[in-house]
């Protein structure tokens, strides 16, 4: 069990690894192709607060880093969420319940009812 642990973990550390060189070298790049300005609130940015600007990957693949730039936007940390929350809002929902179900609810709370009225006016 512990190899299978450490095995694990290896795994994690060097995908880790991997993101942090990736986003490291387009979030570069990014800095220097483009102006430290949010692309959606227009929001500047300097040396003191430009760890709030992001990498956005117009076409939400992040392995897609053209060295044109092409694929990348900066936007500030607000933006960049808004973003990936209304991408998610727009994907449907696989994990819904199925509404072409029409078995309907098996518990009926209402079920003894009319004895139970009865039984109070006796």
């Amino acid at each position: 069990m512990n190899s299978r642990n450490d095995q694990l973990d290896r795994v994690v550390a060097d995908a880790r690894r991997a993101r942090e060189q990736r986003e490291t070298g387009y979030r570069e790049q990014a800095l220097k192709k483009y102006p430290h300005i949010c692309g959606r609130c227009a929001r500047e940015f300097d040396r003191k607060n430009l760890h709030e600007l992001t990498v956005h990957h117009r076409d939400h693949n992040h392995e897609n880093n053209p060295p044109d730039g092409s694929n990348w936007e900066l936007l500030c940390l607000y933006c960049h969420d808004n973003e990936h929350q209304r991408q998610l809002e727009a994907q449907p929902d696989d994990n819904q319940y199925d509404r072409t179900d029409t078995t309907g609810a098996t518990h009926n709370p209402f079920a003894n009812l009319k004895d139970l009225l009865n039984k109070k006016k006796d």
